[in-house]
C-alpha cells in the first residue's frame, strides 16, 4: 500500500466549503481513479492533516485521468477555501495493524 500525506490550511470562514468538497473529491478519486479512500484529521484550528491510501505507487502515479469532470468543480472550490495545500509525504505501507471495525473495550 501507498500513503499520500497532505497538510491543507483552511482560510477563515471557510471550512465548511473545504469539507464538503474535500469529501467530494475523495469519493470521486475513490470511484474512478482506484484509490482506496483517504482520512482527513483536524490538527488544529483551519489546519487539517489528510492520508491518502493507494494499493501501490504506481496506481497513484498513473491517477487523475479518469475523474469526471464534476471533480475540477471540487477541487477548484477546495483550493479556494485554502490558504496552503502541500503534500508532506510521501511511503510505502510496511505493516498495517489498523482494525476494520471497533471492538468493546
Amino acid at each position: 500500500m501507498y500513503i499520500v500525506m497532505y497538510s491543507f490550511k483552511v482560510k477563515p470562514e471557510q471550512e465548511g466549503t473545504f469539507l464538503e468538497s474535500w469529501r467530494a473529491l475523495t469519493k470521486l478519486i475513490y470511484k474512478y481513479e482506484g484509490s482506496l479512500g483517504s482520512r482527513l484529521h483536524k490538527k488544529e484550528s483551519l489546519h487539517y492533516i489528510a492520508y491518502a491510501q493507494w494499493p501501490d505507487k504506481l496506481s497513484f502515479d498513473n491517477s487523475g485521468s479518469e475523474l469526471p469532470l464534476e471533480a475540477n468543480k471540487y477541487r477548484d472550490l477546495m483550493r479556494s477555501s485554502c490558504e496552503d495545500t502541500k503534500v508532506i509525504h510521501k511511503f510505502e505501507v510496511v505493516e498495517d495493524l489498523l482494525m476494520q471495525k471497533q471492538h468493546d473495550l
